[in-house]
């Protein structure tokens, strides 16, 4: 949709498959799971789409930091070696709260990707 998507892929230098996002404008990233995949996808059209090129190796790309919370939250948890328990305890939260930000963000999404299918941008 809208040029994104996540592509299952074979790396001969990582152990199994590994999932692929892509779009417009983006450096491909890849992950080891396809939910982390798709969240990441969400943050992208959440923002309306980023680059990472440029932020560095820590860095966060401006687009996201604006969008606030919720959506820090979900792009933290696209991160390696970041889940629910370090974001948690990075934001001095319970981790359930963390998945709810998330959620919000999944819904979001959702409802960007469905208004464009309904606009025939697909």
């Amino acid at each position: 949709m809208l040029g994104v998507r996540i592509v299952e892929c074979h790396p001969t230098d990582a152990d199994g498959v590994r999932y692929r996002f892509e779009a417009p404008h983006h450096t491909g990233i890849t992950f080891e799971n396809p939910e982390t995949a798709e969240l990441y996808a969400d943050v992208y059209f959440d923002v309306n789409g980023f680059e990472e090129d440029g932020t560095g190796d820590r860095g966060v790309p401006p687009e996201i930091i604006q969008a606030g919370r919720d959506t820090l939250v979900a792009y933290f948890l696209t991160q390696p070696g970041v889940d629910v328990n370090w974001v948690a305890s990075f934001y001095g939260v319970k981790p359930e709260k963390v998945r709810r930000y998330a959620s919000r963000v999944e819904k979001r999404a959702a409802g960007i990707r469905e208004g464009a299918k309904e606009r025939g941008m697909e």
